[in-house]
């Protein structure tokens, strides 16, 4: 199978589908594998270390899409790629289609075949290709979060940590998932006051005794919510459904009551946001205020740590890349009921429920729609 890796496309993406030993990886597989000029450059995985691996250089991503059986990338395809790809071409990939309804109505018009890393499944019933960037953007969220506290950047100007004599900041962590308890472990290294809210009672108990009395865990009611929001300086929205909208548990009224030069991060912007407020911002132009509140909701957050986040994903995707150029997507599908979770879109039908379902569209089986 010919696998084709461009050069990410948005907005500060600096993440590549594939290290140079993912590519060696595949090569000794049997695979060509093609990846564009300067792909990962910027990350320090220059051209001839690809080339050493057994990838062959591309100058043109046009190239690669018309070339390739295989399309890996990491984040979802802009609009120019999406036209790009072809009827039974395999696009592995983020996509986070709920939110996003003209991407999936060029993904339905281009005939692919679209896995979604953020809906492939585990045994244990996880998502393993979603949570090695969880954990990332977990931890940035703490780090982002800190510093948008800072009062240069609009926040009240609290250390998250502290000092002697003086209270650390109250940090409030929306959702006990792989990101809440990434992001409640930086803040409480940091040494600030952490509370974690969720709706699992099972989990709750599991944090309790993870950090041994170090944070405090709330059961999550709407009444919860109004009271800690009021006292956050720092809030970190946490929440997921997989594949689905992110519901809004923070609504614009709590925003309007949190303190002036409070922060909010809303990891959950790729899948819409749970801030009612939220709006998809850039590493280029992270935040924007509403109500005095600072808030940070950049859709790529790994992307800023990407030499890091490009190999906790290779490490995360190559197995199931691996599977799919050997075997074809078809059987590497209808094999694995894992890797069936990730079939979002197939032969123009739309495979995942959560995003027919938002989005208004006749859900259709993935087996079946592999058979058309």
């Amino acid at each position: 199978m010919i696998i084709g890796v461009p050069k990410e496309i948005k907005n500060h993406e600096y993440r590549i589908g594939l290290t140079p030993a993912g590519v060696k990886e595949l090569a000794v597989n049997g695979h060509q594998v093609i990846v564009e000029n300067n792909g990962g450059a910027a990350i320090g995985f220059d051209n001839a270390q690809y080339i050493e691996a057994g990838a062959k250089i591309i100058d043109e991503a046009a190239e690669i899409f018309a070339t390739a059986d295989m399309i890996i990338k990491v984040k979802e395809p802009q609009a120019i790629e999406c036209k790009m790809l072809r009827p039974g071409q395999i696009l592995f990939t983020y996509l986070h289609l709920a939110p996003d309804p003209k991407q999936t109505e060029l993904l339905i018009t281009s005939g692919a075949t679209c896995i979604a890393y953020e809906t492939v499944t585990s045994p244990t019933g996880g998502l393993p290709l979603l949570a090695p960037m969880s954990e990332v953007a977990g931890r940035m969220s703490i780090q982002a979060g800190a510093h948008a506290l800072e009062i240069a950047q609009g926040g009240l100007g609290a250390l998250l940590g502290g000092v002697p004599g003086v209270a650390p900041a109250k940090v409030l962590v929306v959702g006990g998932g792989v990101v809440g308890t990434q992001a409640a472990r930086m803040a409480v290294g940091m040494g600030a006051d952490v509370t974690i809210l969720d709706r699992s009672l099972p989990r709750l108990r599991q944090l309790d005794t993870e950090f041994d009395g170090r944070l405090k865990t709330v059961y999550s009611t709407a009444d919860a919510m109004a009271q800690l929001i009021v006292e956050a300086d720092l809030v970190i929205g946490a929440v997921l459904i997989p594949g689905a909208e992110a519901p809004k548990l923070v609504t614009k009224a709590h925003i309007k009551a949190m303190k002036k030069g409070a922060v909010v991060v809303d990891v959950a912007i790729d899948q819409g946001g749970c801030f009612e407020t939220s709006k998809a911002t850039t590493h280029q132009d992270p935040t924007y205020i509403v109500d005095d509140v600072v808030h940070y909701c950049v859709a790529n957050m790994p992307g800023g740590v990407a030499r890091t986040s490009t190999m906790a994903l290779t490490n995360a995707t190559l197995p199931f890349a691996v599977t799919i150029a050997n075997k074809g997507a078809k059987q590497a599908l209808l094999e694995d009921e894992h890797l069936l979770a990730g079939l979002n879109v197939a032969a123009g039908k739309i495979t995942y429920k959560p995003v027919a379902d938002v989005l208004g569209y006749e859900f259709v089986e993935a087996k079946t729609a592999l058979s058309l």
